[in-house]
């Protein structure tokens, strides 16, 4: 049965408009991006399809293009349109973080960084610079590693923090693992961090691990 033929209160567009974009499920969701379906599929059953092929939202976000496409009925227009959509979405979690003191909006501080690391394949270790009202200067993504580790060199962060005259910092990495429990490296990498920008005057407020749509503060761990 095509969607237009559905009750008016189950179809996704009129179910937005009624009751919330927060009312439906991540299908319908997904179903109202998509449009249409294909042959023999609603765009419900082609979003369902989609979700099960990847695992999950974040997963597909996550996806390239060629596994993107793979799935029939997806195909390089759609593929462009959800990347535009994502990086709409990073920009403006990234306004609002920018536009006040980050640690007074650690919801979008959580999301900005849940969308740009919770589907990554390898690890990938970001600092955020801070100026002394704790206001986002920049956000650079510094190392690259395997699924396992990174190498994070405490020199290299010390300089990026020097060149943005940072009053402080936070920094985050993602665990493709999917768990977001810190490990003892992490502790002694966040710890040797600390020691080595408390010598240029430069805090470290916090270490987010993203872990799919997980989120863990050493903050708030008491970690730090």
């Amino acid at each position: 049965m095509s969607i237009v033929d559905w009750p008016a209160g189950e179809r996704p567009r009129e179910k937005l408009l009624e009751r919330g974009a927060a009312a439906l499920s991540d299908a319908e969701l997904l179903a109202i991006f998509l449009r249409t379906g294909v042959v023999g599929k609603s765009a419900v059953d082609l979003a369902r399809e989609l979700l099960q092929r990847f695992g999950s939202l974040t997963r597909m976000f996550a996806a390239t293009e060629a596994e993107f496409c793979a799935l029939h009925g997806m195909g390089q227009a759609k593929f462009v349109q959800l990347q535009a959509v994502l990086e709409m979405s990073r920009r403006a979690l990234r306004e609002e973080m920018v536009s006040g003191d980050a640690l007074n909006s650690p919801a979008a501080v959580r999301d900005y960084l849940r969308l740009l690391l919770g589907g990554r394949g390898q690890e990938v270790f970001l600092v955020l610079f801070l100026d002394a009202q704790h206001r986002v200067i920049a956000v650079e993504e510094l190392f690259h590693g395997t699924l396992t580790q990174t190498s994070v060199y405490p020199r290299e962060v010390v300089k990026r923090a020097l060149y943005h005259n940072a009053a402080a910092t936070i920094f985050a990495h993602n665990h493709p693992s999917g768990v977001s429990e810190p490990s003892q490296s992490d502790q002694l990498l966040t710890d040797a961090l600390r020691q080595a920008l408390t010598l240029v005057d430069v805090r470290v407020l916090d270490h987010f691990i993203v872990a799919g749509n997980a989120c863990l503060s050493f903050a708030e761990r008491g970690l730090l």
